[in-house]
């Protein structure tokens, strides 16, 4: 395991999140013999699957033992990482870097750890990266099962990834190109604004209500910090949403994590295909 030096604590603001992502890079180059990477996954409730199918695993080894990762905090949330080799539809090969144990805002670790993963995979050479989820949705058309490619999003948490005077345009933060991509495995998902809210309690039915009324079609505890993130380092992003459960008011039972992760294990196999066909395009 390699370990951070005091010139490289996470937590420090004096050090350079990007120098403790290149060293994240570097282990993980060293670790899966691979120089660089093209594509990042990081894998939400329900999607784990996909990492499964994607194509020859080269390397896999436990989240925790990068520079600047933590063990998964939440039941039902991957720690490990792979470094997978897959074949494109055109007969190329990419290296897809599967990112586990992703760090959430509400775990009070602070912002730097929630957009590590992000800086990593930009650090260790993709130029596309993919965030998933589990959500819920205001949308009554939709299902608990259906799948939302994300077009935008709404940062409810009062925080960001960005340090200092750092403006990023945020106009196209979800790549319209992917979308399209997307669109061509599976013409019939539909778009969606996601909004994150702080957690980790969930939303009431007054904020459900008012995320409406503010444009967002879906609501969950992730994403949005980490795509503001990956947006400053240069990536392409493709967000998916797996809608777990309709929001609090508009559906009777009381929501819960067992909800969650029963309708992740439910989907799981039909997404976890469509992620694998998605990505082979890409």
């Amino acid at each position: 395991m390699v370990e951070l030096t005091s010139a490289l604590n996470l937590d420090d603001a004096s050090t350079d999140p990007m120098d403790v992502a290149k060293a994240a890079a570097d282990f993980i180059a060293t670790t899966t013999g691979v120089a660089a990477h093209d594509v990042a996954l990081v894998l939400g409730s329900g999607w784990g699957g996909a990492a499964d199918i994607l194509g020859t695993v080269q390397a896999e080894f436990p989240t925790h033992e990068i520079p600047g990762f933590s063990k998964p905090a939440v039941e039902g949330h991957g720690g490990t990482t792979r470094s997978i080799a897959v074949t494109r539809e055109d007969g190329t090969t990419s290296n897809v870097l599967v990112i586990g144990s992703r760090t959430h805002y509400y775990e009070g670790k602070g912002v730097r750890r929630v957009a590590h993963g992000v800086r990593t995979a930009a650090a260790a050479g993709c130029k596309v990266l993919v965030l998933t989820n589990g959500c819920g949705g205001l949308n009554t058309a939709w299902k608990p099962g259906q799948v939302v490619l994300l077009r935008d999003q709404i940062n409810f948490t009062g925080a960001t990834a960005l340090e200092g005077a750092t403006f990023v345009d945020l106009t196209d933060l979800y790549s319209q190109r992917l979308r399209d991509v997307a669109h061509t495995v599976d013409p019939t998902l539909p778009e969606g604004v996601y909004m994150q809210f702080p957690g980790p309690q969930y939303e009431t039915p007054a904020e459900v209500r008012m995320a409406g009324i503010m444009g967002a079609d879906l609501v969950g505890m992730s994403t949005a910090i980490e795509a503001i993130a990956a947006r400053g380092v240069g990536l392409e992003i493709l967000g998916l949403s797996l809608m777990t459960n309709l929001g609090a008011g508009i559906q009777s039972e009381a929501l819960s994590h067992a909800e969650v992760l029963e309708a992740g294990q439910a989907a799981g196999p039909r997404i976890a295909a469509l992620l694998a066909d998605i990505v082979r395009v890409i």
